[in-house]
Formats: structure tokens, C-alpha cells, sequence
């Protein structure tokens, strides 16, 4: 480097000392001297070039070690970071392990405690299961009990029906026997006509025919289509001299829910279905058109009047059988419920409770009249109980019993 300098120091003295003479005789040698000068200025260029190439590279390095720098110093300042957040971390994780290690500890006493107890609590458990196991069987075997008696209950039911069925005829003959005496009516024991009805009573002069019918079987399906048969049927006692047009077929009173229709207008004659309970007001309707001194002689309105009443009598003593057998099944379902489903000590005391209830509907007495006063004077009784408690009844309930066509006053002045 420094033998380049000199050269081109060299030369440019030589430029500066250079004589007229020189120029003319030694200019073949400064000539050459400038080519190596020149030589040497473009190699001290490129020299240059490099050299400010390096330094360019160096300062980029430089750059770029102070951006590495700066990097390393965030990294170191980020991990310082992490470090102390990981240390708090495994501070934390220490105490949780810690917290285990208790726990585990304490799990491991109660493990202990309950190996200890678990043969106590098998015992334990086999006893309960025995219990249990005896307590089904003894459910098991009271449902087939309750089972068995509701059986037998219905059959003995269905053999009483059966019993009442076959015994109906004798029970409406016994039934209207009995009225007959009982209100000085004629009972026609030998029709003057062809044909055996059950049961003829004689009022004013007509024959009034009553019929017994009953089911063949407990199958109820086909009795309705019986009745209609034997609507049609008995159409030939009408035929005959002085039997009223009016015949009675007598069912039984549980057979009421199964029929549908109870008047059977047969154009020459009407049948109506009635019951054994119906018999005496029906009778006794009949017989009050005796208080007529001529039957020819009842206005059309009157003899209105008296069907209207027979009419009523019937469908108000078929209504009220509908209903006791209604309320009869619905008490018989609870009372099956009652002992299905109540506990057994709250049965035991329900039926203690049973046997010291008492029930006295009031007694009837052959010598005493049923007064019509005295049933306005309860009616009139309950009516003011109710308004003070609030209740109100429909109006049909306010009628007067004594606006009733059968009820009038007798010699004694009562009804």
C-alpha cells in the first residue's frame, strides 16, 4: 500500500518539476511512470471500493448485532418474566401438591375406615334385603288375596242377580199381592181372557195388566231388544173386554242402566217399563181415578192430567233407582280403592273408625202417615239452613210438594 503511494507521489513531483528539456528528452520515461501511476490509482480505487464495501458490510453487521442486541435483551427481559410467573406457578403447584398429599392422606383414613365398616354394612344390607324380600311377598300374597275377594265378590254377586232374576215373578206377584191388601184393591187371581199375565189387579172395571220380565243370563247386551220384543207381545191382552190399554212390563231394578227407553206408544195401547220399587205409586195413581163417579164422564184435560202424574211418578222412581245404583257403584269403587290402596295402618284405623259410626234413617211405622206438611216443614228447614250457609238450590227444588195433582187435603184436614 505504501509503495503505491510513493509511486504516485513520485510521479505527480516529477508533473511538478518537470522541465521544457524533460518534457522533450524524458518523456518516453514519465510516460511510463504515469502508466504506473495509473495502474496504481485504479488499484487504489478498487482498494477503496473494497475497502468501502466492507465498511458497509461491517456497519450493516454492526446494525444487525444491535438489533440482535435489542432482541436478546426483550427475550431476556420476556424469560425474566416467564421465570418469575413460573416460579409463582410452581409455588402454586407446591401447595396443590401439598393439598394432595392431605387429601390423599385423609382419603386413605377414611379407606381404611370404611374396609373397616363395609362387612357391617353388607350385614347390614342383607338384612334390609330380607326384610324387603318378606314385605313383597307379603304385598304379593294380600294383592292375590284382595284379587281372589273382589273375584268372589263378583261372583257372589253375579249369583245373587242370577237368584234375584229367577225370583223376580214371585217377588212382583208377592210385591203387588201386598199393595192390593194393603190399599183395598182387587187382585185378579183367574182372568176372565185368554192369555196368563203375571199379575192383573181390577180398577174401575178395567184389568191392569202387570208383567214380570227378567234376564235369561248376566249378559245384559240383548235384554233392551227383549223388552222391545215383549213390548209387542203383550199387545194381545188389549185385545180382549176391559183391560185397559196401559200394560206394565216389571224389571228388575239393576237392569235399569242398560235400558234406553221406558214408554212404548204402540198406537192402540202403551207399554211402559217400571220397576218393582215403582209399583206402589203407580197403583196407587191408577186407583185414585176411582175417585171419579163416572170414568166417561173425566173431561180430556183430566185424563191429561192423570197420565201426566203416572207418567211423572214412573220417570221421577226410575230416575232416582238410576241413581242409587249410580252412587251404589261409585261407593263400591271407593271402598275397593280404600282397602287397594291405603296403608295398612291408616286402613286398620279407618275400619275402627267404621265400626263406631251408626247410621238412623227414621223408622217407618205401619200405623203413622207420611205427612205431606211435615216433608214442606223440613223442606222449608233445609231451604233456610242452606241460605244461611250461603247455599243456593235450583229453582225446580222450590216447588210446592202440594201443587202435585195426587195431593189433596182429606177429611182430617191433612195431606
Amino acid at each position: 500500500m505504501e509503495n503505491r503511494v510513493d509511486r504516485l507521489n513520485l510521479f505527480f513531483e516529477r508533473i511538478k518539476l518537470l522541465t521544457f528539456w524533460q518534457r522533450v528528452f524524458a518523456w518516453r520515461s514519465l510516460k511510463n511512470l504515469s502508466y504506473e501511476a495509473y495502474e496504481e490509482f485504479k488499484s487504489l480505487v478498487g482498494e477503496a471500493d473494497r475497502i468501502s464495501k466492507e465498511l458497509d458490510q461491517q456497519s450493516n453487521a454492526i446494525a444487525n448485532l444491535k438489533k440482535d442486541k435489542e432482541h436478546l435483551t426483550s427475550n431476556i427481559d420476556i424469560r425474566d418474566k416467564t421465570i418469575n410467573e413460573q416460579g409463582k406457578e410452581i409455588a402454586l403447584l407446591k401447595q396443590k401438591v401439598d393439598q394432595l398429599g392431605r387429601d390423599i392422606s385423609r382419603i386413605e383414613q377414611e379407606n381404611v375406615a370404611f374396609k373397616r365398616d363395609e362387612s357391617h354394612r353388607q350385614r347390614e344390607h342383607e338384612n334390609r334385603m330380607a326384610v324387603l324380600k318378606g314385605e313383597i311377598e307379603r304385598v304379593g300374597n294380600e294383592r292375590n288375596r284382595e284379587k281372589d275377594e273382589r273375584q268372589n265378590a263378583e261372583i257372589e254377586r253375579l249369583q245373587s242377580l242370577k237368584e234375584t232374576w229367577a225370583n223376580h215373578q214371585d217377588n212382583v206377584v208377592g210385591n203387588i199381592k201386598r199393595i192390593c191388601q194393603k190399599h183395598t184393591i182387587e187382585y185378579v187371581e183367574n182372568v176372565p181372557f185368554k192369555g196368563k199375565p203375571d199379575t192383573v189387579i181390577k180398577i174401575c172395571d178395567e184389568y191392569v195388566v202387570f208383567d214380570a220380565k227378567s234376564p235369561a243370563s248376566d249378559n245384559l247386551e240383548n235384554f233392551p231388544t227383549y223388552i222391545r220384543t215383549q213390548t209387542e207381545s203383550v199387545g194381545k191382552y188389549v185385545k180382549e173386554e176391559n183391560v185397559r190399554k196401559d200394560l206394565f212390563l216389571v224389571v228388575p231394578s239393576n237392569t235399569v242402566d242398560v235400558l234406553d227407553q221406558f214408554c212404548y206408544n204402540m198406537a192402540d195401547y202403551s207399554v211402559y217399563i217400571v220397576t218393582v220399587d215403582a209399583l206402589e205409586p203407580i197403583i196407587l195413581s191408577l186407583k185414585k181415578i176411582e175417585d171419579y163417579e163416572f170414568v166417561n164422564q173425566m173431561s180430556p184435560e183430566e185424563r191429561e192430567n192423570i197420565c201426566r202424574v203416572i207418567g211423572k211418578f214412573a220417570h221421577m222412581t226410575k230416575r232416582r233407582i238410576q241413581i242409587d245404583h249410580f252412587f251404589a257403584w261409585e261407593f263400591l269403587d271407593i271402598l275397593t280403592k280404600c282397602k287397594a290402596d291405603l296403608p295398612r295402618e291408616i286402613l286398620e284405623k279407618v275400619v275402627e273408625f267404621e265400626k263406631s259410626e251408626k247410621l238412623n234413617p227414621p223408622q217407618e211405622r205401619r200405623s203413622k202417615q207420611i205427612l205431606t206438611r211435615d216433608l214442606e216443614d223440613d223442606a222449608g228447614r233445609i231451604q233456610k239452613e242452606a241460605e244461611a250457609k250461603a247455599i243456593v238450590f235450583p229453582p225446580s227444588l222450590h216447588r210446592d210438594i202440594g201443587q202435585l195433582p195426587l195431593y189433596e187435603d182429606d177429611e182430617s184436614g191433612h195431606r
